[in-house]
């Protein structure tokens, strides 16, 4: 069980710094700052986000739920793809402001999702 709190604590830490992250670069893409191309900030999420999602998978496995197999975890991940598309438009591939702050929001309402699926255990966290 040991291993177990240290993984979701890992988790649950991740997840809040990768949003304050998040949240961080998009108010800078709103402002059109130039700290947006700071080296630090094209690198530490990326480590954040990975350590992320191996924290994720370590949970999955320690609590023998999986994607495609269980409801909820097959939520999360089709809501992950759809975050990390929106959140890629958001900060590097939208082609005007207004698409970039519009699919920011988007990346933002998702990861709400993401959390009320994952504290619900439920792919409709918000009722039927």
């Amino acid at each position: 069980m040991a291993y177990y709190s240290l993984i979701k604590n890992l988790h649950l830490a991740t997840i809040v710094l990768s949003l304050a992250l998040f949240v961080l670069r998009g108010a800078w893409m709103i402002a059109a700052s130039p700290l947006l191309q700071a080296r630090w900030v094209r690198i530490v999420p990326h480590v954040i986000d990975t350590l992320l999602l191996a924290s994720g998978i370590g949970l999955a496995v320690l609590i023998q739920q999986y994607p495609l197999v269980h409801g909820w975890l097959t939520a999360k991940l089709l809501a992950l793809i759809l975050y990390i598309g929106l959140g890629t438009l958001a900060l590097k591939r939208g082609k005007t402001r207004g698409q970039r702050i519009a699919a920011w929001i988007a990346a933002l309402l998702v990861f709400g999702y993401m959390v009320a699926v994952a504290i619900a255990h439920d792919p409709f966290p918000f009722g039927q």
